[in-house]
């Protein structure tokens, strides 16, 4: 690969991965509640989901999900689900129990949890293995070995999506502080909740081509 097709996957990646969706939000909210170093557990399960689907994008996955309407769909309402899911339980956790933490301080949750629930984000989204479908590629050169340039662009891919989700983090903690033991963090827990909801509503609507 040549050096300026690589920095041009570079500058299309940074855009992308900049760009606001559900595993920003839930940077931005284990950062607020819990801390970048915390979030940055959650951010590791994400990119280990991101490794899955560029491997399944690799073999093929990718196009079967353009293809078969019924995997397509199936990806869908369990990435929606997810993703409503998420919210409900922000909800919840916004509700009585939250306003309780000040008398009571709350820990936060286990190191697997946080990964696990990353983890699930990356590969629930069919919106990502679509798009990583569509990227990757357009920066293929097809006389030269695939697998180097499959390799360079997927560590460049998880590097740079790792470095935004933790400068999410970063900025969330700055701005929000940690609100673990505060009243505040029932409505921010709800207003997280209700924009994943809002994001598996979203996702609902998303069509293959």
């Amino acid at each position: 690969m040549n050096t300026p097709l690589y920095l041009l996957f570079c500058a299309t990646a940074l855009a992308a991965v900049f760009t606001p969706g559900p595993a920003v939000m839930l940077a931005l909210q284990n950062s607020t509640l819990y801390g970048w170093r915390r979030t940055a557990l959650s951010s590791l399960g994400n990119i280990s989901g991101l490794l899955v689907l560029i491997s399944a994008s690799a073999i093929g996955l990718g196009a079967l999900l353009r293809t078969s309407a019924t995997l397509f769909l199936l990806l869908k309402l369990c990435g929606a689900g997810y993703l409503i899911y998420l919210g409900i339980k922000q909800w919840r956790a916004g509700g009585a129990k939250a306003r309780q933490l000040a008398a009571r301080p709350d820990s936060p949750p286990a190191s697997l949890s946080l990964y696990r629930e990353g983890l699930l984000l990356a590969l629930s989204n069919p919106k990502a293995i679509l798009f990583i479908t569509a990227l990757f590629p357009q920066f293929i050169v097809r006389d030269q070995p695939l697998l180097p340039q499959l390799i360079l662009l997927s560590l460049t891919f998880m590097a740079m999506s790792f470095s935004a989700l933790m400068t999410y983090a970063l900025a969330g903690q700055l701005v929000g502080g940690n609100m673990v033991n505060t009243m505040q963090s029932a409505r921010f827990r709800r207003a997280t909740g209700s924009l994943f909801v809002a994001m598996g509503a979203g996702l609902l609507t998303l069509k293959a081509q």
